[in-house]
């Protein structure tokens, strides 16, 4: 997989070597390329923004040393190309699967009070990472690109890792524990410590549910439930445990 991220700042992106990201590159599954598009500007000082028509406050990307960026990489026409921008469509795990079984994805970060809007004309899509600002669209691309390379096949040490994670059913992951069974007097709950696998299943599910309950009971809405899964959503409702 190639990944090529169009920024201002490509020193932000020192980051990604490292953890699973890292790991990834050097087993050969995906190559990242920082471009810097200021490079790109015909501006004799290197200008990349302008005033904004109509007036506001604020300096405006121009579409110029982007779109002659875009230009410059091999293939461009046929990768997904990704604006970064608080104004698309909200990024979920979904869409982290999606771009996973890409050959080739364009990041374009955004930034300040924003980029021409005819961008879109040069773009497949908007994405963002949540209901809030940010400078710019640098960490919104390494949120992506950090997401998306952990799904890469080869990239986990565990190829069954990413199955009981948070999302991956639209429910959030169950609590999970490790030794020493108890520190300063709390303890492991006793089912993970019985060795009866079903239990143990269906304590975890019981726990996920409840967690996705209380705290982002939205999710419950698209998640796909069985019989035994609104069994236990009674229950909670009810304020029982398992």
């Amino acid at each position: 997989m190639i990944i090529d991220i169009l920024t201002l700042f490509p020193e932000m992106f020192s980051g990604l070597n490292a953890s699973i990201v890292k790991r990834a590159i050097e087993k050969g599954l995906v190559e990242i390329r920082i471009h810097d598009f200021r490079a790109y500007s015909l501006d004799k000082n290197k200008r990349v923004d302008d005033y904004s028509y109509g007036g506001g406050a604020g300096m405006i990307i121009s579409l110029q040393p982007i779109v002659d960026c875009l230009r410059a990489i091999e293939n461009h026409g046929q990768a997904r190309k990704i604006l970064t921008s608080p104004a698309g469509k909200v990024y979920d795990q979904s869409k982290a699967i999606e771009l996973a079984g890409l050959e080739h994805i364009i990041i374009v970060c955004g930034h300040y009070e924003g980029i021409d809007d005819r961008i879109h004309d040069y773009v497949d899509e908007s994405l963002s990472i949540g209901d809030y600002i940010l400078t710019g669209g640098e960490i919104a691309a390494m949120a992506i690109v950090d997401s998306v390379v952990r799904l890469i096949p080869g990239a986990l040490g565990n190829e069954e890792s990413h199955l009981d994670e948070s999302f991956s059913d639209q429910l959030l992951e169950f609590p999970q524990y490790t030794r020493p069974p108890e520190f300063e007097g709390r303890a492991v709950p006793e089912v993970l410590l019985s060795g009866d696998h079903e239990k143990v299943r269906r304590y975890r599910r019981f726990k996920s549910l409840e967690r996705t309950y209380h705290n982002r009971p939205d999710l419950l809405e698209k998640a796909k439930l069985s019989p035994e899964d609104l069994s236990f959503l009674e229950k909670i409702k009810r304020g029982e445990d398992f």
